[in-house]
């Protein structure tokens, strides 16, 4: 699928020269002018479609971030009309149009809850997330083998975002094993040394430990550590492999190191502080953290701050942080095939990131594009810049690669190597070692038949090879892409995500030679991000 550069997207643009009008059309009206006012029913129930749906990007004080400030500053200037318009169609810099997830009323009560003063959420102690923790099956109960016969390092752990499951596939046998309850809406999961266990962080702070080995797998844990977050990481260095656990929070802005075996809420730690501008922000979100293969250490992301902490667990009673500069706002990022460069996406900036976990020192700064957004990244060989990465971006349609390899190819490492033209914004992109291919979706364009098309190019060439479209249900988007352990196939999630839709979900799974489809799993409620057991534990990107 690929639309002409013509005609393409008639129908967004439409609506987008429409807010364009609306914002050139002068102050507000002596209607919007009136100090706006919802009832208590509608403030509550506005109040938790924003931390679900917007949050996010604007954060919970609506201070902005990778989307644009909404303190009332700012919306008032705008008026309900336009907000409306606004919320409803999205915008060319990546915002989702919400027509087809809100209604009518939900649209209009969100332009006048964004017009009021935001409430400020409570702060957490440890010791309430130690009230908060459960043990449903302790250690000692723990299973010593499989308790199944299927081959779990081919299982799929997939995110059943507004159902708060995670849905645990069998990628030889493509049947459902389990759907565990989980925080609400995942945003991601990592895994122990092994695969063996996972750990999942809900968009409610809720972290949740799974066990693979139990027929069928369950839940064994949980805790509440934020009220809303984003990231998990487990220790997998030296004597502290599988010790520890660490979670990063939205709010209140800080991170939480936990016992990985009990679950236990051990340490508390603040993110808030001054930013590379040198002004202090109170909301300082831990965007992303990950596990350092070549340290006892963790980098956590700091968002606001554009800073890259590199938290060193050897000795969690005298914790140890190197603070490095970056740029603003940092969202998520992978790493380079030798576990050693650290690459992620700055994307207010426009940037990628790189800094060494070895070192513990910032490497270089690359910009790619209109706010880039790798997810978990991919990495490949090209015939002529050897060892790249790449990145989707939220602000275009555009795929950036950029070298990756200072030992061997110097002179192209952390430079771009080429960009490709995509039909519209994406979230994220992947491949395998034994694919010719890279996959990247465009879920963030408004447009149905673009959101709901991945594209997939070519290594050697660089050209795109074909647009795939997913599906063509009605307030649904293609999402995702992730291959099963041997390469041989590619899943990517239709995320039906209108109210009364959830449950119509499904994996398309595709050959990763052919390009052709060959199966559906079906009945998934809001499938998004896969986790494939073997890739992740053996960092296949």
């Amino acid at each position: 699928m690929r639309m002409s550069n013509g005609f393409k997207h008639i129908k967004w643009a439409l609506g987008l020269v429409g807010i364009s009008l609306l914002f050139l059309s002068g102050t507000a009206s002596a209607a919007d002018k009136a100090e706006p006012t919802l009832s208590e029913a509608k403030f509550e129930s506005s109040k938790t479609l924003y931390f679900q749906r917007c949050a996010g990007c604007h954060g919970v004080l609506r201070k902005g971030a990778t989307g644009k400030s909404l303190e009332p500053k700012e919306t008032r200037k705008k008026g309900q009309k336009r907000l409306e318009k606004i919320i409803a169609l999205g915008t060319e810099k990546g915002m989702n149009n919400f027509d087809d997830i809100f209604t009518k009323e939900e649209i209009k009560d969100m332009a006048t809850y964004i017009q009021m003063e935001p409430p400020v959420p409570a702060e957490m102690s440890l010791a309430l997330m130690k009230e908060r923790w459960k043990t449903y099956v302790a250690p000692k109960d723990y299973p010593t083998k499989p308790m199944h016969s299927l081959n779990w390092e081919n299982f799929f752990l997939v995110i059943l975002r507004d159902e708060g499951k995670i849905g645990i596939i069998d990628g030889d046998t493509k049947k459902v094993v389990a759907k565990v309850d989980t925080g609400y809406a995942i945003h991601v999961l990592k895994e122990s040394s092994d695969g063996r266990f996972w750990y999942t962080q809900g968009r409610d702070g809720k972290m949740s430990k799974i066990d693979l080995w139990m027929s069928p797998p369950r839940v064994v844990a949980d805790t509440q550590m934020a009220y809303d977050a984003r990231d998990v990481a487990v220790s997998h260095y030296g004597e502290w492999k599988d010790k520890y656990v660490i979670g990063g929070g939205y709010w209140p802005p800080h991170f939480v190191i936990l016992d990985a075996k009990t679950m236990e809420p051990l340490k508390v730690v603040s993110t808030r502080g001054v930013n590379v501008d040198g002004e202090y922000v109170n909301e300082a979100r831990v965007a992303a953290i990950y596990n350092t293969p070549h340290a006892p250490t963790w980098i956590v992301a700091i968002k606001e701050l554009g800073q890259l902490w590199q938290v060193d667990y050897s000795d969690i009673d005298n914790l140890r942080i190197e603070q490095i500069k970056s740029h603003k706002f940092l969202h998520d990022g992978f790493f380079d095939p030798t576990q050693r460069y650290f690459q992620i996406a700055a994307n207010a900036s426009n940037r990628i990131e790189v800094m060494d976990s070895v070192t513990r020192k910032f490497v270089a700064s690359i910009e790619t594009g209109k706010m880039p957004h790798p997810g978990p990244g991919a990495n490949w060989i090209d015939p002529k810049c050897g060892p790249v990465a790449g990145t989707t971006h939220l602000g275009e349609g555009k795929v950036t690669v950029w070298g990756n390899d200072p030992k061997n190819h110097a002179k192209n490492a952390w430079k771009i190597c080429y960009s490709i033209e995509t039909d519209g914004p994406g979230l994220f992109i992947r491949t395998h070692p034994k694919s010719d291919y890279v996959w990247a979706d465009q879920t963030k364009h408004p447009e149905p038949e673009v959101q709901q098309s991945v594209v997939v190019f070519d290594k050697k060439t660089r050209e795109v090879v074909k647009y795939i479209r997913v599906t063509e249900y009605p307030k649904a988007v293609a999402v995702h892409q992730e291959f099963n352990k041997d390469g041989t196939e590619v899943w990517v999630s239709v995320w039906a995500r209108g109210a009364g839709d959830r449950s119509k979900g499904e994996i398309v799974i595709y050959d990763a030679k052919t390009l052709e489809e060959k199966t559906r799993i079906k009945g998934l409620e809001t499938p998004t991000g896969k986790f494939n057991v073997y890739n992740r534990v053996h960092h296949v990107t």
